[in-house]
């Protein structure tokens, strides 16, 4: 079993930053793919960005690229969401998640959340 603990969300003004935090219970070795998911108050959880856990390389949602950057440490076992510039539409529950490799194959993990509130 994988464990996914967020980190770093909380109330921020209009236009600050916050740096999200996700440790995983195991290494980045059995780990292929992590992502940051959010869901705002009466809508659909939608997919924010997703980085290798090997290379890192990264996507992102189109509308959310420019303000957004994934990162990891592959040795914390520690992903990372910097959000700049903030704004009332980002406030939201974001979620961490984890695609399993090796050991943890064909498996799927999530957090258990972290809110983030943006006051106008």
């Amino acid at each position: 079993q994988v464990q996914l603990v967020e980190s770093g969300g909380g109330l921020v003004q209009t236009g600050g930053s916050l740096r999200l935090s996700c440790a995983t219970s195991v290494s980045f070795l059995n780990i292929y793919a992590m992502s940051w998911y959010r869901q705002a108050p009466g809508k659909q959880r939608e997919w924010v960005a997703t980085i290798m856990t090997d290379y890192g390389r990264t996507t992102y949602a189109d509308a959310l690229r420019d303000r957004f950057t994934i990162s990891r440490d592959s040795a914390k076992n520690t992903m990372y969401l910097q959000i700049d510039n903030l704004k009332p539409e980002d406030t939201a529950v974001y979620y961490c998640h984890a695609e399993g490799t090796r050991n943890y194959r064909g498996r799927e993990y999530w957090g258990q959340g972290t809110q983030v509130t943006v006051s106008s």
